[in-house]
């Protein structure tokens, strides 16, 4: 019996293996997945002093018919009943597979010809960085990449996260997340 689980097992993952090595997937320089984050994306204000640093993302094997790309970066710990947006960006040309540390200043946006930042819940067009509440313990933040269906998404200048984060889900073949930490003692 125990043979035949093993057996079944190791046939499982054979099979299941070029799944996996061809699967949507996102990683950093800057970032590791359940691992703290520097000073460089701590957030510039509200009692913080980090660098507001963008992170550098890189994804590789979009799923067939990806026509653009989206990233979004949000707090799902943020004591405000719905969560932090720090970032999100759209119309990530289906040419780009990689943003560079920094390219998410709001004052000298480094993104790709095309692509649009949508206004963050600091109230700016561009990356916002971790500043949880001194005390309140680990913050999750989670740094998505999301293969879209579409070429670009109609949204007026001024979108809310809100509607962009609808337009985003409505249009995802595929994601992939860096889940990053961060805390102030």
């Amino acid at each position: 019996m125990i043979k035949s689980v093993k057996l079944y097992f190791m046939l499982s993952l054979t099979l299941m293996s070029p799944v996996w090595a061809d699967s949507f997937m996102v990683n950093s320089t800057d970032m590791t997945e359940g691992e703290f984050m520097s000073k460089a994306q701590e957030f510039g204000g509200f009692g913080c002093s980090g660098e507001d640093l963008s992170p550098h993302l890189k994804w590789s094997n979009p799923p067939k018919g990806t026509k653009s790309f989206a990233i979004t970066a949000y707090d799902p710990d943020a004591p405000t009943g719905s969560g932090w947006w720090h970032w999100q960006v759209v119309n990530i040309p289906i040419t780009v597979d990689e943003v560079v540390t920094g390219a998410g200043s709001a004052d000298k946006n480094g993104l790709p010809t095309g692509s649009m930042q949508i206004r963050n819940d600091y109230g700016v067009k561009g990356f916002g960085g971790a500043c949880p509440p001194i005390g309140h313990g680990v913050h999750h933040y989670q740094f998505t990449v999301h293969a879209l269906s579409v070429d670009s998404l109609d949204l007026p200048a001024d979108a809310s996260g809100a509607l962009a984060g609808y337009m985003i889900n409505g249009n995802t073949i595929a994601s992939s997340t860096i889940e990053s930490l961060y805390k102030r003692d």
